[in-house]
């Protein structure tokens, strides 16, 4: 038990004592929330706030669907942010479900992009496939990382004071 933060280094931990949260998780969400980073990169330009979003998704049913796909992750966003000691019942009911909700999420916005695909033809087939492979990839990812097992394995405790 005592070898499985071997490979850790101090710096590996957070205020609580637990691994850190992977860099992989942050960029499943980055992938999942893609359109709400597009919406929020087209608030902050002065000039324009619609050109982006064009720029990137042609047809504002596109957009919409991946604001749709990117639901499940704006959860996964709250649970992460409210993840402390004194966190809810909900909260870490969630954490101990988090490869489930992740998982969920990439399926969700897999199927939003293939629907769109199929009934709209909005999507572009090579993105379809480009997303079946991203979501694949990160399903591996989420089942063979250890320093995921880890992280949904911790739970932040609250520590004695010194």
């Amino acid at each position: 038990m005592s070898h499985r933060y071997a490979n850790y280094t101090p710096a590996d931990f957070d205020n609580f004592d637990c691994v850190k949260i992977s860099k992989g998780i942050y960029l499943l969400l980055i992938f999942v929330l893609r359109g709400y980073f597009v919406w929020l990169m087209s608030v902050t330009n002065m000039k324009d706030r619609v050109s982006i979003i064009q720029w990137v998704y042609p047809d504002p049913t596109l957009f919409y669907l991946s604001l749709i796909s990117g639901a499940v992750g704006l959860y996964v966003v709250a649970v992460l942010s409210l993840r402390r000691p004194d966190a809810r019942t909900w909260v870490r009911r969630s954490w101990q479900k988090l490869r489930v909700i992740l998982l969920a999420a990439l399926a969700f916005d897999f199927v939003v992009n293939l629907l769109g695909f199929i009934y709209l033809s909005q999507v572009a087939l090579w993105w379809v496939v480009v997303n079946a492979i991203i979501g694949l990839l990160f399903c591996l990812f989420l089942f063979y990382s250890k320093r995921v097992k880890l992280n949904i394995e911790e739970f932040p405790q609250q520590l004695p004071e010194k």
